[in-house]
């Protein structure tokens, strides 16, 4: 029976996008705010595994809640443009962007663009969805002196094992540390990295356009949990343990995905307790203990700067 959670907001005619969410901590978050009344748009590449995921939300149960799908490529940053003016055509408010899906597992590679295939999936096109779609969120914001916006990039407490120079140079976007496991652990952390950056940023530039923004913009470590990305990444990059690892250890340390997706789902409806409660979530790093502080390079106002504009130049070669 579906049952709405006391720690999150009553989303009745709010309306969200999600990418990813047709698996994994995604799945379980798309739940969880359906749950509280919201329309949640799963934005997804693959039609087939949406319409899937769909159908075992409504099986379980979504109260008032309502799940669409959402064509959506994060592997080419044209598409990520593409699903926000459908969406634009389609709904007059957004209340939360949560900017989910992700990239795990290598090799990676240099795509046709010349951009490094899990940079342009964990940032870029996340960078191009969230531009394209901002105005839509400045208007929901203004619509009430009590609006409530929200923008949550999930990120991984694997950014603290990258502490990059800089941010300065297209080539910095393309950084790989190598395949071998931890290599790839790292390179997926910086790519982790830019997400935080990008909040940080994000939120500093709404805050000194707009006095009185009500735009929050955080980023989140949901945890380590147990998903189809992690499974995927013991299975393939340490293959004669990695079953073993996946069966008997992950269960006992690794959480659940409906704990992932509860961790997500704090920041992105959870309820703002006391006077100033907005001003304290805004740019913060959440983890499933709360508010944390995130690495030194997360907090480099400098990196910060160099990640946006040099992404922004990036985008705008594209044409986008």
């Amino acid at each position: 029976m579906a049952s709405a959670n006391p720690s999150l907001k009553d989303l009745t005619g709010k309306v969200i996008i999600l990418t990813g969410g047709n698996s994994g901590i995604g799945y379980a978050t798309t739940q969880l705010l359906a749950r509280q009344g919201a329309k949640v748009y799963m934005a997804t590449r693959s039609q087939s595994r949406a319409a899937d995921a769909i159908a075992r939300l409504k099986s379980e149960g979504l109260g008032n809640g309502l799940v669409e799908w959402l064509e959506l490529d994060l592997a080419d940053p044209r598409s990520a443009r593409r699903a926000a003016e459908e969406f634009l055509g389609k709904e007059e408010r957004l209340d939360v962007l949560v900017n989910n899906a992700a990239l795990v597992s290598g090799p990676f590679k240099i795509n046709a663009d010349g951009l490094l295939d899990i940079m342009v999936i964990n940032h870029i096109s996340h960078f191009v969805l969230t531009q394209a779609l901002l105005p839509l969120m400045k208007q929901t914001a203004a619509s009430s002196p009590d609006s409530d916006v929200r923008i949550v990039a999930v990120t991984s407490n694997a950014l603290a094992f990258v502490q990059p120079e800089s941010f300065a140079t297209r080539e910095t976007l393309n950084k790989q540390f190598g395949d071998s496991a931890l290599g790839m652990v790292k390179t997926y952390g910086y790519t982790k990295l830019a997400n935080i950056l990008h909040m940080k940023a994000l939120q500093r530039r709404l805050d000194s356009e707009n006095s009185n923004n009500n735009i929050t913009c955080v980023a989140v470590h949901p945890g380590t949990t147990k998903t189809p990305a992690t499974e995927g990444f013991m299975g393939a990059n340490l293959p004669l343990i990695g079953g073993f690892i996946g069966t008997v250890i992950m269960p006992l340390i690794f959480a659940k995905p409906s704990k992932g997706g509860m961790a997500v789902a704090v920041p992105a409806a959870g309820v703002m307790k006391g006077k100033g409660a907005m001003e304290e979530w805004k740019g913060a790093y959440f983890t499933p203990k709360g508010i944390e502080t995130p690495s030194a390079s997360a907090l480099d106002v400098r990196l910060q700067d160099e990640l946006w504009e040099t992404t922004r130049s990036v985008v705008k070669e594209l044409g986008l």
